[in-house]
C-alpha cells in the first residue's frame, strides 16, 4: 500500500527572501555543509513566529492541518538552529 498523496500547501511568494541562501561570513561555500529548508517550513515559521498566528490559524492559511504545521515548525526550527550552531549554509528550496 502506497502512502497518501501529499496535500498541496499554499505558500505566499512574497514571504520568500530575495536570496535563497545564507552562509557564514569568511568561509567559502565549497567548504560548508548545506542545510535545506523547505518552502513550506519557511512559510509555517513565518506565520507562527513572525506573524504570531496560532498553528491552527497558520494551517488554515496554508490549507493544511494544525498537526502538519506543528511538524513543519519543529523541523524548520531544528534545521535553522543546527545550521547556526554548526556554521552550515541554509538553502531555501523553492516551492514545488
Amino acid at each position: 500500500m502506497s502512502p497518501r498523496p501529499r496535500k498541496p500547501r499554499r505558500c505566499c511568494p512574497t514571504r520568500r527572501p530575495t536570496d535563497n541562501m545564507f552562509k557564514p561570513v569568511g568561509t567559502p561555500i565549497s567548504q560548508l555543509q548545506q542545510v535545506e529548508l523547505e518552502a513550506d517550513e519557511l512559510e509555517a515559521l513565518s506565520l507562527c513566529d513572525r506573524d504570531a498566528l496560532t498553528q491552527a490559524e497558520a494551517g488554515e492559511q496554508m490549507g493544511i492541518s494544525r498537526g502538519t504545521v506543528q511538524r513543519l515548525v519543529t523541523s524548520g526550527r531544528k534545521k535553522i538552529v543546527e545550521a547556526l550552531l554548526s556554521g552550515h549554509v541554509i538553502v531555501i528550496k523553492p516551492h514545488e
